[in-house]
């Protein structure tokens, strides 16, 4: 069965059309999301079956998936890491919500989900309503992956029903929320000594 094509506001999400999607992840399902960057796939990271199927839509073995969770706000983010420090804390408040992933050490939450220990994992608090508001209504991050283009020119797909056409048969729903950016998050490594700017992408930070 083909995935639905589902347009939400990207200002003022519909409530409506925001609970079917929070419906769909708590039975297991894949989403596609527009974010403040690129549009992202995700699921429930609470849902192991759901992890699963996702590293086979993304062709990834569970053990290679580097954890990225969208988070709702930054006590969201306390769940899942450990030891965050008071000048690290500055930075994330500073800067979230916002287009940076943020590279942290993991707490003992996580690697239980997925059986498999990751030291560290990735946070996004996304400078977007529609995939705060699903996080919201979930009560659980999403895990969540970027869309990828096989264009090489065109590194990342961001129309919606473009990603729709590739998606339809892998994924449950499809959310339109108009046309997505090209540019991915900044990655800023937390763990060591030093904040660490790993991949430079839409977000300026001063370190």
């Amino acid at each position: 069965m083909a995935a639905e094509l589902l347009k939400i506001h990207p200002d003022n999400p519909e409530m409506r059309k925001i609970n079917r999607v929070v419906d769909v992840l708590r039975k297991g399902g894949i989403v596609v999301y527009p974010t403040d960057t690129i549009y992202g796939i995700g699921c429930d990271l609470m849902n192991r079956k759901s992890i699963e199927r996702l590293c086979r839509v993304m062709d990834i073995k569970p053990n290679k998936l580097d954890l990225s969770f969208i988070c709702n706000d930054l006590t969201h983010i306390s769940e899942y890491v450990k030891n965050l420090q008071t000048p690290v804390f500055k930075v994330l408040k500073k800067s979230l919500p916002g287009p940076f992933t943020f590279i942290l050490e993991s707490s003992s939450k996580v690697p239980k989900i997925l059986d498999v220990t990751k030291k560290t994992v990735g946070i996004r608090i996304p400078d977007h309503n529609i995939p705060r508001t699903i996080v919201a209504e979930l009560g659980n991050p999403l895990i969540t992956s970027s869309i990828k283009d096989d264009d090489k020119i065109k590194e990342y797909t961001t129309d919606p029903e473009e990603i729709y056409e590739d998606f339809k048969n892998l994924v449950d729903i499809v959310i339109d929320g108009g046309a997505g950016g090209n540019i991915p998050s900044t990655v800023v490594d937390c763990t060591g000594d030093e904040l660490t700017i790993v991949r430079q992408g839409l977000g300026e930070i001063d370190l």
